[in-house]
């Protein structure tokens, strides 16, 4: 950044200290009204004898009228706040993206090396709503600056394709399965019967006996069995592509969690052989107390995988595949200890890659009076969401006068609003603080 460079080079010549130094100690003001820059004078003190708040005054006096990018500097508090030139600084940044056009912000800071980020990975046979959006804009925003920085990005889309949740879907299925419904509208029709199942095993447990008996058997690789989760699998991606498609998203790898199955025997001889596998009320489990976190389960009782079991199985494949510089996983906040144990495992095992694995968590995603659950059915689908959007969107070109003016047809009219009402979406996910929670309202 050029003005930062100038303020830095200028303090520099004012303290003779080195202008790597001082960049190091600069900071960027928590509010706007401190500035767009600060330097902490608590840093000087010492050589220079004298009390920060004295020394912020002195230079903020040499400051006035000797820097071009500042429209002023004001000493608080021992701080030396820089004001930006608005109007200044403006016309720099159109003239240096005028000039650096395609190229802009691109460097090769990232030498080719590769990096992993696995982002969406929806739910297969579940909905793809409201709370898949930020994984997958967050995640796309992600890719296109490690690609932008010359990193050789690979954009993962690890599929939540195995599981508990598939015994009950092949037994509700057989159970209440409607054949027309499931080609008409796959998604909603797993749903409904998703959500049945969990209604009637509310009243009969039998059923979850049931479920988890033909799990184990879609483990197993029974016939019957592998072909109901194939063709659950399949119905699901279609309709998730089309809202790839709509937001203009390709994903690179759609290994999911069934990819790895086979892979964990592999993880269950390696942490037995490092002595870390343990048996707990019948699971096996690698203890983290040094990490002062509970136990990673790795095999259930029944003998089952589990999401860390499978997680690790896919860390360690992305290891020999790939050998990458980072492995980035976008998933909401409340699946931070999950990730926490995993990289522990892997730490605890000594696998050095484990310190190149980073979550990058998020905030929940609200609709106002809504929550979302897909055992009881609350949900919204993305593709309604952007459908509403896009629709709002349209009303609006619609009623504007001056558009109306300048002869735009209905076709135009759609192109523009779909546009349009996509990026608002993605602007809504993409403004705040990734963290925060995301309360979504069509009036912002």
């Amino acid at each position: 950044m050029k003005d930062r460079a100038m303020i830095v080079q200028w303090l520099a010549e004012q303290t003779g200290i080195a202008a790597e130094q001082i960049d190091g100690w600069m900071e960027i003001p928590p509010q706007a009204n401190l500035g767009d820059f600060a330097f902490p004078c608590f840093q000087l003190a010492r050589s220079l004898r004298q009390a920060p708040g004295k020394i912020a005054e002195r230079l903020a006096e040499q400051a006035a009228g000797n820097l071009a990018v500042i429209d002023r500097v004001e000493a608080v508090g021992g701080y030396l706040n820089f004001f930006l030139n608005r109007s200044g600084y403006i016309a720099g940044v159109v003239t240096d993206i005028l000039a650096a056009g395609e190229r802009l912000g691109a460097s090769d800071a990232g030498k080719g090396q590769p990096v992993i980020i696995e982002y969406s990975s929806p739910n297969i046979a579940k909905p793809f709503h409201l709370g898949h959006a930020f994984t997958t804009i967050l995640g796309q925003a992600l890719y296109r600056l490690y690609d932008r920085l010359g990193y050789q990005v690979c954009r993962m889309n690890h599929l939540g394709d195995y599981g508990t949740q598939f015994g009950k879907l092949i037994v509700a299925y057989r159970l209440w399965g409607d054949e027309e419904a499931l080609q008409q509208s796959p998604i909603r029709e797993l749903l409904r019967i998703y959500v049945r199942f969990h209604e009637e095993a509310a009243k009969e447990p039998e059923l979850d006996r049931q479920a988890r008996e033909a799990f184990r058997r879609l483990e197993a690789g029974e016939p019957e069995e592998k072909a109901l989760w194939q063709r659950f699998r399949d119905l699901s991606l279609i309709e998730f592509s089309a809202v790839y498609k709509r937001l203009g998203i390709e994903f690179d790898n759609y290994n999911g969690e069934s990819f790895y199955s086979d892979q964990i025997p592999a993880v269950v001889a390696m942490l037995k052989g490092k002595g870390l596998l343990e048996e707990s009320e019948g699971a096996q489990v690698v203890k983290l107390d040094e990490y002062d976190l509970p136990p990673c389960i790795i095999l259930k009782s029944d003998g089952t995988t589990i999401y860390a079991s499978r997680d690790l199985a896919s860390v360690l494949y992305r290891i020999a595949e790939w050998h990458f510089h980072k492995n980035i996983y976008v998933v909401g906040t409340p699946q931070a200890l999950h990730f926490r144990q995993v990289f522990a495992v892997l730490e605890k095992a000594g696998v050095p890659e484990a310190a190149h694995c980073v979550h990058v968590g998020f905030g929940l995603v609200k609709f106002p009076d809504r929550k979302f659950a897909t055992r009881s059915g609350d949900v919204i689908f993305l593709s309604d969401l952007l459908n509403e959007s896009v629709d709002k969107t349209l009303e609006i070109i619609r009623q504007n006068a001056e558009i109306r003016q300048t002869g735009m047809g209905e076709a135009e009219m759609r192109q523009v609003a779909e546009k349009i009402g996509l990026g608002a979406v993605v602007y809504t996910f993409l403004k705040n603080s990734r963290e925060r929670d995301i309360t979504f309202s069509w009036e912002e």
